[in-house]
């Protein structure tokens, strides 16, 4: 059966949503691993130095390179750091920040993290002091110097080369300034860097913040042990970085909703012209085998039945509905069409578990941002019914606060590629190098 006479069919036969309900368990994944309560009910960490791997890299004004334009990783890293405060600990904190590729960069999005350190202090409430390096005797004799509830901000740790190469010396070094470690940084945890996975070697005992614990209980208890129906809506513009996660979630899900640049790979694999939208030819055989394997498995992969056309790729553009069969000539499609949000709007309303990765269309453009807005209004709505909704991956995630809805969802994750290697099934440098819980 083509997948969509497949889709379409599913559309006919929906039947009334299953009871609401929020609940899941986590995961082994996220109950083995010590988390920074754990650390504190094992250990008096008042007057120890905590080594605080935090997700500091946040965007600069353009006009001065240096206010902080958005302080949604400051305040992430937040409950954390209060939490081993409260605690008598001395926080040490260290982030990458920006690209410096080994060299020290004085200002700007690939410099020093002084940017960050008044509003980390206004969203801390204590003082920060900050070194101009992350290792060596100065920063050493700047830890042992602090003397409980204090907080110490190191460097950029990748003016360091070896940072992103798990340099073991480096590693070694900042696990000089502290017995403990506490990972909190999401977004780099599919790394193995010195300050995300290394340094776990040199210290102590190693826990999970309050962030990354949430993280995995979320995106791994939600997906690997859900209430069921449990739904993926898949987009993006790039189908060779989404492949490997449908394929893990044929595995998981009930249903998978695709949309976005990648669903024209998919239209070819089944013999549809595109005209001139964006297609990956290397990826159009392994799309097919998935849809093949998808309905091997029982599991409904669809596909948008009708998409929003233009005739060029910009925000003034001509634009037209089309059906998927009927693509044609110099248009492109650049959003998902009606008929395709009332189809996921039954799915999304069917299912008690709903994780959403990849904008449905090019939504930075008002004209093609109806599908991926509509989306997270879905979810929302879900949400408030009591499903268990997780929103991962930047661009859906900046859509879904673009559409004032980021606190009507269960989750947001802050992670783009971390997000999608956990959806695959893959382990975390950074969460594996943590102790036993």
């Amino acid at each position: 059966m083509g997948v969509l006479a497949h889709a379409l069919r599913h559309a006919a036969r929906r039947s009334a949503a299953a009871p609401p309900s929020r609940g899941y368990r986590a995961t082994a994944l996220a109950l083995e691993k010590l988390n920074v309560e754990g650390l504190a009910s094992r250990v008096d960490l008042a007057g120890q130095n905590v080594l605080l791997r935090a997700d500091l890299n946040v965007p600069l004004s353009k006009e001065d390179d240096f206010t902080v334009t958005d302080d949604t990783r400051l305040r992430a890293v937040v409950p954390t750091a209060k939490y081993l405060l409260e605690k008598g600990a001395n926080v040490i904190l260290c982030s990458h920040f920006g690209r410096p590729k080994g060299k020290v960069v004085e200002t700007g999005k690939n410099g020093r993290l002084t940017p960050v350190v008044a509003p980390l202090q206004g969203l801390l409430g204590v003082d920060v002091k900050k070194v101009d390096d992350c290792v060596g005797v100065e920063v050493e004799a700047a830890a042992n110097a602090l003397k409980g509830g204090e907080v110490l901000l190191l460097e950029n740790t990748r003016f360091y080369g070896g940072e992103t190469k798990n340099d073991p010396e480096l590693a070694a070094g900042l696990g000089k300034l502290a017995d403990y470690f506490v990972m909190d940084a999401f977004g780099t945890a599919h790394r193995a860097h010195s300050s995300t996975a290394g340094v776990a070697d040199h210290v102590k005992l190693s826990a999970a913040g309050f962030l990354l614990d949430k993280e995995l209980k979320y995106l791994k208890g939600a997906v690997d042990e859900p209430n069921r129906p449990l739904c993926a809506i898949i987009g993006g513009a790039k189908v060779s970085t989404k492949l490997p996660v449908i394929e893990s979630l044929i595995e998981k899900c009930d249903s998978i909703l695709l949309g976005g640049g990648m669903i024209f790979t998919f239209y070819r694999a089944l013999g549809y012209d595109v005209g001139e939208s964006m297609v990956e030819e290397e990826y159009i055989e392994l799309a097919g085998k998935l849809m093949k394997q998808a309905e091997e498995k029982g599991v409904k992969l669809l596909l948008p039945p009708d998409v929003i056309l233009a005739d060029k790729f910009a925000e003034d553009a001509n634009t037209a509905i089309a059906r998927a069969s009927e693509i044609s000539g110099e248009w492109m499609g650049l959003d998902v069409g009606p008929e395709t949000l009332d189809l996921f709007k039954g799915e999304i309303e069917n299912s008690n578990t709903i994780v959403f990765n990849g904008p449905m269309g090019v939504f930075e453009m008002e004209p093609f941002a109806t599908g991926t807005i509509t989306v997270a209004e879905l979810m929302a709505a879900a949400t408030e019914r009591g499903a268990t909704t997780i929103v991962g991956g930047g661009d859906s995630v900046a859509a879904v606060n673009q559409a004032g809805l980021g606190d009507k969802v269960s989750h947001i994750s802050t992670g783009g590629g971390a997000s999608l290697e956990l959806l695959e099934g893959k382990e975390l440098p950074g969460v594996a190098a943590l102790s036993e819980a």
